[in-house]
């Protein structure tokens, strides 16, 4: 009898369902492994791009380094290092979602139709959206698009805002910014369209930077957050406390003249407004 009733609780267990193993939050990950894994941009100065020396460098790189890893690693009592891992605007999203990085910091405009499928650190840096022309380009801003070749990146907001507010435009896009300008330099786009922060920094290191100009009003607001997966508020809080720190401390403002500063690589002027707006993300201790 016991021993029928042992096979029974036996084959109980067996057909019964299984419990999920619990999940690997990203700081139980970076713990365990001892690296953090960001998405970033190979071609997108100053905020990430390989340099003449074959460095992968930039500002948005500078502020995980400088600011996040530090607030990480206090929090985990040991020192960690930073593994970069190319990402684009059609990439980011999914190498987050698959667990192939940790963080996207590059230049992802935090929106609210992404924010429903990751989670965003506060706002780190504040553009909009213009055209990149040759010299003497008949465009002069979004109100003469209609009829004409825009490049745009693949997956970036530039890209939808173009396809809704001027249908008319023949909107092509490219999977990164160097095929982009690529296809303008080559005569194929009548114009480029992206942040006014990335097309200074392709005026910089274009061969004849004489040969360009950037035109129009912004027509989109975009803040730059960096990304990581949903629900995870351990993980966001440590990424905000690096940033909002350095922000406290001045060591972003010193990043930002590095890097945009009259002898950075792409100068690009702060703003009383946009400085003040920084700081006003700063919440007490």
């Amino acid at each position: 009898m016991h021993r029928v009733l042992a096979l029974l609780l036996l084959a109980a267990l067996a057909l019964a369902p299984t419990a999920p193993a619990w999940a690997e939050t990203t700081l139980e990950k970076i713990a365990r492994t001892g690296v953090l894994t960001i998405g970033t941009r190979t071609g997108s100065p100053p905020f990430a791009f390989i340099n003449r020396n074959n460095e992968w460098v930039g500002f948005s790189i500078d502020l995980v380094e400088q600011a996040v890893k530090p607030a990480i690693e206090r929090k985990l009592g040991r020192p960690i290092r930073v593994e970069k891992k190319e990402s684009t605007p059609p990439t980011r999203i999914p190498l987050l979602q698959s667990n192939a990085v940790d963080l996207i910091a590059g230049t992802m405009t935090h929106t609210r139709s992404r924010a429903e499928q990751v989670d965003f650190s506060i706002t780190f840096f504040v553009t909009g959206a213009q055209f990149l022309v040759k010299k003497g380009s008949p465009i002069r801003g979004i109100q003469d698009i209609a009829g004409k070749r825009i490049a745009a990146q693949q997956g970036s907001t530039n890209a939808r805002i173009i396809r809704e507010r001027v249908p008319a435009a023949q909107l092509r896009e490219f999977p990164d910014q160097p095929a982009a300008f690529q296809a303008l330099v080559q005569g194929q786009v009548d114009a480029y369209t992206n942040d006014g922060v990335q097309l200074a920094g392709l005026i910089a290191k274009a061969p004849n930077p004489g040969e360009w100009q950037i035109v129009g009003d912004f027509y989109s607001y975009e803040p730059y957050g960096m990304a990581m997966r949903k629900n995870e508020s351990d993980f966001r809080h440590l990424v905000n406390v690096g940033l909002m720190e350095a922000i406290e401390s001045g060591k972003y403002f010193e990043l930002y003249d590095k890097w945009f500063g009259p002898k950075g690589e792409v100068p690009y002027p702060l703003t009383p407004e946009v400085r003040r707006f920084l700081q006003m993300q700063v919440v007490p201790r």
